[in-house]
Formats: C-alpha cells, structure tokens, sequence
C-alpha cells in the first residue's frame, strides 16, 4: 500500500459517522465520573485536582494511542515483526525497574520476554490462532508482551527480595562447596511461583467471577458465544504460556548473572539504586 493510501485509510477513520457516537458515550461517562469530583469537593477529600487530571489524561492518552493504532493498522504486514520488537523492548526498559540491582537485568529481561512472549506468537501464528495480519497480529502480540512483562517484573522483583533476605543462608551453602545453582534453587522457585499467582488466580476465575474483554467484546459483535468462550481461553491459555516461559527464563537466567567468576554472590542492589548494574 502506498504512503497515499495509508495516509487516506487513516484520515477515513476520523469521518467514520460513529465517532459521533462515541463522544457522545464519552460525553455521559464523563458526566458519571463528574459526580465522583463533586463528591470529593462536598466531602472536603481534596481530590478533585487529582481526579480531573487523571481523567483528562487518560481520554487524552487512550484517543492517542487509538489514533496510533490506526497508523499501525494501515502499515504492510511485513511491520509487524518491527512493532512487535519495539514492544518487547518498552516492555524491557519497563520490567527491569523492578529488577534493578540484579545485575545483568536489562539483558536478562529482554531474553526473557523475547523467548517467551516471541515463541507463543509465532506458535499460535502457525497454528492459526492469530490471523497474519497487523489487525489482528499486533494487538493480540501486544497482550501477550504486555503479560510476560508484568510476569517478569514479579519473578524478578520476587527473587532479588529472596537473595536479599536469604544472603547469609546462600553464602554459608557456597561456603560449604555447594554449586551455585543449587543454592538458589529454591529461590528461583519461589519466585516463579509468585510471578505465576495472578495469572493462575485469573484462570481460575474465568467465566466464574468476570467475563474478560476479548470475550464481551466478540458476544457484543455478534459472535457465536461458544466459540467467543474458546478463544477467550486460547487468548488466556498464550498469556500464560507466554508467562511462564518468560517467568523460568528470566529466573534461570539471572540466576548465572548473581554470581562472580568465584562462585560468590553479588551485591544485590534496592530497587531505587541507579540501574548501574543492570545495563
């Protein structure tokens, strides 16, 4: 497609008559959410600056990201590789905050989220779950990204706290010539374990306690519910897979950065340390 015709396609959604629609929906949430505001000033919370703001932002933010969907939606397929990578990598920079102190995390985290987000996506592509197309390609992926990173900066997060509380415990097995990996194998475990909880939990509470998105949105389209009820488990299913293959990875992984070519353990940093470590 040309730059002519991406540039068309795109102005053609801003003309679409149901934008109309739309703000005036926006027009009547805002209304509810008003109250909210108004609340706060009779009941003297002091919120209400901070109510405002958060509310415009977010209509400002999500028109944004929407308007920038559009162009991603007019791109060639061959871009979703591209868009795809950019994700992984915000998700990096975003997930190893949580990590920071641990050395080696930035390189730990995007190994981790690349393998385990990057190998579901390709899977599920092959296997048709995900259309090849960038409408369907990049937000579906996206989910799956997003997912892995959260899943990541859990595990991580869960682990540096376990090095921290357990130092003496790992250095007295080092000292009596345990391996490295065996000293902190059950840390890595623990961590994954928690990484994996609300994923499980969500699971677990699938069709039960909330109906997710994917889900309500195909039934409001029109779609068979039965088969809105399966994909909505495939979407759940990929994000746990994903989850869990980038939960071990990343655990795995910096697990081999946490010690020195001696076989001791690191100084591990708080999470407000510079990130010097983690680069």
């Amino acid at each position: 497609m040309s730059a002519v015709a991406q540039a068309a396609e795109f102005a053609d959604q801003f003309r679409d008559p149901v934008l109309a629609k739309g703000v005036s929906q926006v027009a009547t949430a805002t209304v509810l959410a008003a109250l909210v505001v108004g609340v706060s000033r009779l009941r003297g919370l002091d919120l209400e600056r901070e109510l405002g703001v958060a509310l415009t932002r977010g209509l400002v933010q999500i028109v944004a990201m929407g308007s920038i969907v559009g162009v991603l939606l007019t791109v060639d397929f061959v871009w979703s590789g591209a868009i795809l990578l950019l994700m992984i990598g915000g998700a990096t920079w975003i997930s190893k905050n949580r990590g920071e102190g641990l050395p080696g995390v930035v390189r730990v985290s995007f190994a981790a989220i690349a393998f385990g987000a990057g190998l579901v996506i390709v899977v599920m592509t092959i296997a048709g779950a995900i259309e090849p197309t960038v409408r369907n390609l990049v937000p579906v992926g996206s989910m799956i990204i997003a997912n892995s990173m959260q899943i990541n900066s859990l595990a991580l997060d869960r682990f540096r706290g376990e090095l921290r509380s357990n130092r003496a415990e790992i250095e007295a097995g080092l000292a009596l010539g345990a391996p490295p990996s065996a000293v902190i194998a059950e840390h890595v475990r623990t961590g994954v374990r928690a990484s994996l909880i609300p994923i499980v939990d969500s699971l677990k509470s699938l069709g039960w306690v909330w109906i997710p998105g994917i889900m309500a949105g195909m039934i409001l389209s029109g779609e068979n519910p039965i088969y809105a009820a399966l994909y909505q488990f495939v979407i759940m299913a990929m994000i746990f897979g994903a989850g869990g293959l980038t939960s071990v990875t990343s655990s795995l992984l910096i697990g081999t950065y946490v010690f020195t070519d001696a076989e001791q353990l690191k100084e591990i940093g708080d999470a407000t340390d510079d990130g010097a470590s983690g680069a």
